[in-house]
């Protein structure tokens, strides 16, 4: 039982024989192969424009981190530890859509064994970031890879009804980031990325909008309009019309409403310029983009760290 008297399921996962290290890798050894593994993680970025959905995988394996459970061993408390890339975690109905980001990743891991899965994906989230526009990020590497996912239902909920009970959006979100270590700026900061990306029908039911250029907004359908869509997938909902540039338009959203049925706003969007605690971080980053730079770099960091056991210690700005 946890300290919070609510049992840790686990399911284990099969790990390949060609994803198990056993040669002698030292500190220097191991940074030379992440600086290496970016530079691929730059040329698929440039190639594939696929930025959205390896921030989304980052996220995804590093927010199931669970601070509150300190009985229990790694990587009982989930977090970044590359669970992730395994068909049972896959599988969340929080993680649709996600094996593409793992398929992208494959190539470069085949490429850069050493590299654990654990740090390929949180490089692969900081590296997009920054490729979009976006702060450079003070990342640490060097994490283990786990070879046991987390029970479903940590990641948050876009809307109610949320599976943790919460009453209203503010809770829920207080609820899922505390529990992680995170305070409301780092929420408020950490939403942010919804400046980059949108959400699909058939990986969500927040929006009806789905694939191919027939099926999404003016702003990403045909001629994706905004946006450097060059080798990008059309359709979809994006948060902010210029999708694919990491700054702080998500906080800058048109107050008339005029494109309202063309951008996507939930509940755990609404609640961040309402709720008393979230709304004076909201408002500062929408007029000092650099504030919310210096800030996302930070509780981005901190998040990727979440739940992580190093058995390297490399310190690298993206």
């Amino acid at each position: 039982m946890t300290s919070a008297g609510r049992r840790i399921d686990l399911v284990r996962a099969h790990v390949a024989p060609s994803e198990r290290t056993t040669t002698t890798t030292t500190n220097e050894m191991y940074s030379a192969s992440v600086l290496a593994a970016r530079e691929d993680v730059a040329r698929l970025l440039d190639d594939v424009k696929c930025h959205p959905i390896l921030v989304r995988l980052a996220w995804h394996d590093a927010g199931t981190y669970d601070a509150t459970v300190t009985d229990a061993a790694w990587p009982m408390r989930g977090g970044a530890n590359g669970s992730v890339r395994f068909d049972v975690e896959l599988a969340h109905g929080a993680n649709a859509g996600l094996e593409k980001a793992v398929k992208y990743l494959r190539p470069i891991k085949a490429r850069h064994p050493t590299v654990s899965w654990a740090d390929l994906i949180q490089l692969g989230g900081a590296t997009a970031i920054e490729r979009a526009g976006g702060p450079k990020i003070p990342m640490r590497y060097g994490r283990a890879d786990a070879d046991a996912c987390p029970r479903e239902g940590n990641l948050p909920d876009a809307e109610p009804p949320f599976g943790d009970g919460a009453p209203d959006a503010a809770t829920h979100l207080r609820n899922v980031f505390y529990r992680m270590g995170l305070e409301d700026a780092e929420i408020v900061a950490l939403s942010g990325a919804h400046t980059i990306g949108r959400a699909f029908k058939a990986r969500s039911e927040v929006t009806d909008f789905g694939y191919g250029a027939k099926n999404g907004t003016k702003f990403t359908g045909c001629p994706f309009m905004g946006t450097k869509m060059e080798g990008a997938m059309a359709g979809g909902c994006s948060w902010t019309v210029n999708w694919l540039s990491f700054d702080n338009e998500y906080f800058r959203r048109p107050a008339d409403g005029k494109d309202e049925k063309d951008l996507l706003w939930l509940s755990t969007d609404r609640v961040l310029h309402t709720d008393p605690g979230f709304s004076p971080h909201f408002m500062r980053y929408a007029v000092d983009q650099d504030a919310f730079f210096y800030d996302f770099a930070r509780a981005f960091a901190k998040l990727s760290e979440g739940g992580a056991k190093f058995v390297y210690d490399v310190k690298h700005y993206v």
